[in-house]
């Protein structure tokens, strides 16, 4: 594959949210992490796969909830919980995590790895300001355990807590996270996010001078060769403004300086080693010059902010989200005398990137010709390669036609505070009934009735394993519960 048509397939991957951008524990020991995140169950090990919920409680990594009306986590999402793809040794997502780390070295900062998924709505949203209608707080986006507990959906949940634990300069948080989302190549309900953040105490700074300290830190940092496009100024009073009300400019372009160093850096270790698992695979291959730029942007919990974009194919991929930390999480968290930089990755995106992995489905596999193809790469960074295709068997096609109910906005209905239709409760009754035999679902055709306003769509659902050629029986059946589901659930009326 030429490197223009594999940036085409990664900036589709690459795109989307980051952690706290909107997105073992090593170094502590099992007791420590348990007093950061106090209001969370502990994470534990199940003995035996999830069960499904009874009327009133569910089983979710061996530990018993209660469920009430807010409850929708079906039993699918359930049983990936204990799989923890960024913990098994020589995954793919795995030795990205390894790659990412190696460039924030301890003791300056502590990874943080097992926070159990299962957080309080406090953690998710609260915690960090989220408005109370929000839409990342609905169940149509959101996996609800009861109406305060839920599974988390970035990593950001655990912030506020390593903020006011203060154990270390800088962190690292590795999880899996959950959202409701679409079905295709490049989205799946349980992903990998790292979140990583660097802060600075005046109190410990010498004449409170945090800008000297933060300069001085900076220059103990690496070098690079890499260009680096960087036109903009270190904040602007419109497009992306200081926080003047807590940061000196002198201390907010320090802090800035050192979070695009630090990630400049980062970038530089990714794709070297793409570049090299390219050559391995192709002798022939020839690197392009890495060249990176950053980017103004707006994310809730940073200002100034900025989103970094790398050169790679003939386009700019964008890879990561960043900023310089509210203030307001700081002295939320206790701690208001510190400040620093916060950034997030989708760690499935970079290794899709680095091993040329092209559906997100097959971290998920455990055939062997998957995994495999990756013992040792975790003792042995350089021996990382790119993923080999093992086959690429046929996809069948079937499509679905309804009507919405009349009593849903999207229906047609006028009335105040009708349900509306979301799409993702379609994607979730797809994933929970086909599982991951679905390539991807998408809309073909929407019709509104021009006498009754009622509104019609049409699904085009992509059926292809990626382990074996299915049968037409098996499609037919799995489309006629499909079908049935969507019915039942949805109040739909097949047309």
């Amino acid at each position: 594959m030429g490197r223009v048509s594999e940036a085409l397939l990664l900036k589709e991957h690459l795109s989307g949210q980051f952690a706290l951008f909107d997105g073992s524990l090593q170094g502590l020991d099992r007791a420590e992490e348990d007093t950061v995140v106090s209001t969370a169950h502990p994470a534990t090990t199940p003995a035996k796969p999830a069960q499904p919920p009874t009327q009133s409680s569910v089983d979710i990594n061996g530990a018993s909830y209660k469920t009430d009306s807010w409850f929708n986590t079906p039993p699918n999402i359930i049983a990936n919980v204990p799989r923890r793809l960024h913990l098994q040794k020589d995954h793919p997502v795995y030795v990205t995590r390894q790659i990412i780390e190696s460039v924030f070295p301890a003791p300056t900062y502590k990874y943080h790895n097992t926070f159990d998924p299962v957080v309080t709505t406090h953690q998710n949203f609260d915690s960090l300001g989220f408005p109370l209608d929000h839409p990342g707080r609905a169940k149509s986006d959101t996996y609800y355990v009861n109406e305060s507990t839920l599974l988390r959906t970035h990593t950001s949940a655990h912030q506020a807590d390593l903020f006011r634990a203060n154990l270390s300069p800088g962190y690292l948080i590795s999880a899996d996270v959950y959202r409701r989302d679409e079905v295709d190549r490049s989205h799946y309900p349980v992903f990998h996010q790292m979140e990583g953040a660097r802060s600075w105490d005046r109190a410990n700074a010498l004449g409170g001078d945090v800008a000297a300290a933060v300069w001085s830190d900076l220059e103990k940092l690496p070098t690079h060769a890499m260009k680096v496009e960087d036109p903009n100024p270190p904040f602007h009073a419109e497009r992306n403004p200081l926080q003047d009300d807590h940061h000196s400019a002198a201390e907010a372009e320090a802090i800035g300086a050192h979070l695009k160093r630090s990630l400049e850096l980062m970038v530089v270790e990714i794709f070297s080693r793409a570049a090299r698992a390219a050559k391995r695979a192709d002798p022939d291959f020839v690197d392009e010059p890495l060249r990176v730029r950053w980017v103004e942007a707006y994310f809730p919990f940073t200002s100034p902010s900025w989103e970094l974009e790398v050169y790679y194919g003939g386009d700019w991929l964008e890879v990561l989200g960043c900023g310089v930390v509210k203030q307001d999480l700081y002295i939320n968290a206790g701690v208001p005398n510190q400040l620093g930089w916060a950034f997030g990755i989708g760690l499935e995106r970079i290794a899709m990137l680095l091993f040329q992995i092209p559906d997100i489905r097959l971290f998920w596999s455990q055939d062997p010709r998957f995994s495999n193809q990756f013992v040792g790469v975790s003792d042995n960074l350089d021996s990382l390669k790119r993923f080999v295709p093992f086959s690429k068997y046929p996809g069948c096609y079937k499509d679905v036609s309804f009507w919405l109910k009349s009593t849903s906005a999207a229906g047609g209905s006028t009335k105040a505070n009708a349900h509306d239709f979301h799409e993702n409760d379609l994607m979730e009754i797809v994933r929970s009934v086909c599982g991951d035999v679905v390539e991807d679902a998408k809309v073909v055709d929407d019709f509104t009735h021009p006498k009754t306003g009622r509104r019609s769509l049409c699904y085009r659902i992509n059926y292809r394993s990626l382990e074996r050629t299915l049968t037409n029986t098996e499609t037919n059946e799995l489309h006629d519960r499909l079908t049935q589901a969507l019915v039942e659930k949805l109040g739909v009326e097949i047309r």
